[in-house]
């Protein structure tokens, strides 16, 4: 399918899902490009090179290609070669679930991690109970990091729970079925 053969609505329906990708990719902390190139692959029916996303997507081969191997790293795309082609080219992940557990992976606990011992390290700069100086506020501020520690520690677990499951429950398929 060439894309220059398309009917303009069609086009602008692509354009429109990948400036949707853009913003939903910089929602998770990723830049927009990153989603932009994950929607042309997505959208893609063949594989597409560096050089094809370059064309696609207006950024630079260097954004391109840094962008593509993060999208790897979380198992967003896959690389394919051309037999008689030096070049690379990537299709898209479309099982949602293995993208949000490899988003999971990679953010939940470098993030988490951040997040737990920046309150850990603020709750620690507390003064301690026996002082009577901004006693009340001290107290306000204690009660409002622990709770937010504990929603960290207690979401921490959600997600290594969940990701658990999903792992025990692709292991019992291969078990039973010798498959995924």
């Amino acid at each position: 399918m060439q894309e220059n053969c398309v009917d303009e609505p069609i086009l602008v329906a692509r354009e429109n899902f990948i400036n949707g990708i853009s913003r939903i990719s910089h929602f998770w902390g990723y830049p927009k490009a990153m989603g932009a190139i994950y929607g042309a692959i997505y959208l893609s029916p063949t594989p597409l090179s560096l050089d094809d996303l370059v064309n696609q997507v207006g950024v630079t081969k260097g954004a391109v290609s840094t962008s593509v191997r993060t999208l790897e790293r979380l198992n967003m795309v896959h690389k394919h070669l051309k037999i008689g082609d030096r070049k690379d080219y990537y299709t898209a992940e479309t099982d949602f679930w293995k993208i949000i557990k490899g988003v999971l992976r990679e953010r939940e606990k470098s993030e988490f991690d951040i997040a737990l011992k920046s309150i850990t390290d603020s709750l620690g700069m507390l003064p301690g109970q026996d002082n009577d100086n901004d006693r009340e506020i001290s107290d306000f501020y204690r009660q409002r990091m622990e709770r937010m520690r504990d929603f960290f520690n207690h979401l921490d677990g959600i997600v290594a729970t969940l990701l658990a499951l999903d792992d025990l429950r692709a292991e019992g398929i291969r078990t039973l079925f010798g498959k995924e």
